[in-house]
């Protein structure tokens, strides 16, 4: 629901805010900050600031439950605040935009509690005990699938379960954490058995992460209608992948080696509550598509359980920054293009009474649109490899080489409203070790 925190025209005192591209005051994000003076705690950034909120809840500028919820992220970690709830979390937004707000009476107490985004140092949002990845982008699946299915693209499945794997959370890391080309089994068809070494094609995944709240009891599944109020937020998620590795490994078990060596989020936690404005209804399946099943069926999800945000991928490589180049646009896609609800991940997770926890990850999968300026991968941009990027510095690339780093960038934007952005979710390859 749409409320003051909204307003088009709320302004903050904190003047960076103000007509900031990703942190006005109508997003307060969540994350989680330290500096030279002070531990793991709890964050909100504001324009190019952040605001310690363990310390407003020590000085009693807020109460109640908004009190409760910033007093739960003083441990260094958001999984008390999201085991909290929906409410909390609600009272806690509306609390900090009275207080940040343009004019505020508390404004001289608050501006003590800020920090310049610049001297401080973010961390994971939570302690992650699970990380499972969804592969709910079908232009994606089909586009992959064409490339070894050309008359089958979609195994039979697809249309009916929101596909997933579990992945490996220990791996999970933030933006600007650089990481090592990883090695594992590789068997191109030109060669009769594997070998071990680097990967050869090395590449990235758009993605939405969805962070759960409260969880579920062992055995009890959340119902479909419920799912919504049991995300926390929402980050950028980068789920690097090794295509060769991939392609021998992933046969009968799915992914392994393949992309446990490491996903890259953003830091700041958007809440459902910040991307309300850009909510849609989830699209119409095609004729001849079928209905999901009553599990998975929710008037109110299908009316606006949908989100739309334009996602962007760029590539700055050691040949664009040595001549001063900017980075490459790859793909320019949205989230409107998911086949399946954020919703409906969580009630299918837990539909077989599995036990989601507070701080648990999803990658939604990547999310592709229907042209190919919208593909959300090497694999699908360069067919495989066969097709490969020209870049402006002469370099071309099939996958993704050494030194090369990767952007994602996310930004809802909607006539009448203010925009909001994500913040960077960015990585850099390292050769292999």
């Amino acid at each position: 629901m749409l409320d003051q925190t909204h307003a088009p025209g709320l302004r903050s005192f904190v003047a960076s805010a103000n007509g900031h591209p990703d942190f006005p005051i109508q997003n307060l994000p969540l994350g989680i900050f330290s500096t030279v003076g002070t531990s793991l705690r709890g964050g909100v950034a504001i324009g190019d600031s952040v605001l310690d909120l363990p310390a407003l809840a020590d000085a009693d500028l807020l109460t109640g439950a908004a009190a409760d919820a910033a007093a739960a992220t003083a441990s260094g970690s958001l999984n008390a605040l999201f085991a909290l709830g929906a409410g909390p979390r609600q009272a806690l937004r509306a609390a900090l935009s009275a207080l940040l707000a343009e004019g505020s009476a508390k404004q001289a107490q608050v501006e003590k509690f800020l920090y310049p985004t610049s001297d401080v140092t973010l961390h994971l949002p939570a302690r992650i005990g699970d990380y499972t990845d969804f592969y709910a982008g079908i232009q994606h699946a089909e586009n992959v699938g064409r490339q070894f299915r050309p008359d089958n693209p979609l195994l039979p499945n697809y249309k009916y379960v929101p596909i997933g794997y579990h992945g490996r959370a220990s791996s999970v890391v933030l933006t600007g954490t650089a990481l090592h080309r990883p090695k594992g089994q590789r068997k191109p068809a030109s060669e009769t058995v594997p070998s071990y070494g680097p990967c050869r094609n090395l590449d990235y995944e758009l993605e939405l992460g969805i962070w759960i709240g409260q969880g579920n009891a062992l055995g009890e599944e959340i119902a479909i209608a419920d799912a919504a109020s049991h995300i926390a937020g929402y980050c950028l998620l980068n789920d690097w992948s090794a295509r060769d590795i991939q392609g021998w490994e992933y046969q009968p078990l799915g992914p392994f080696l393949a992309k446990s060596f490491g996903t890259t989020i953003s830091p700041w936690v958007i809440t459902p509550e910040a991307l309300a404005p850009f909510r849609i209804a989830q699209a119409p399946r095609p004729n001849g598509d079928p209905a999901p099943l009553p599990y998975l069926w929710d008037e109110a999800d299908q009316a606006g359980g949908a989100i739309d945000l334009r996602l962007d991928v760029l590539l700055m490589t050691p040949g664009l920054k040595e001549k001063g180049l900017p980075p490459h646009l790859l793909g320019r896609s949205n989230t409107k293009h998911l086949y399946w609800t954020p919703a409906q991940f969580v009630a299918h997770h837990s539909g077989n009474g599995c036990n989601l926890n507070p701080g648990d990850l999803f990658g939604s999968g990547t999310i592709s649109g229907p042209s190919e300026s919208a593909y959300g991968s090497l694999l699908e941009i360069t067919n495989g490899g066969r097709k490969p990027v020209t870049l402006a510095s002469g370099e071309e690339r099939r996958f993704l080489e050494d030194g090369d780093e990767i952007f994602l960038v996310a930004r809802a934007e909607k006539d009448g409203v203010a925009g909001i952005g994500f913040g960077e979710c960015r990585g850099t390859i390292l050769p292999a070790r």
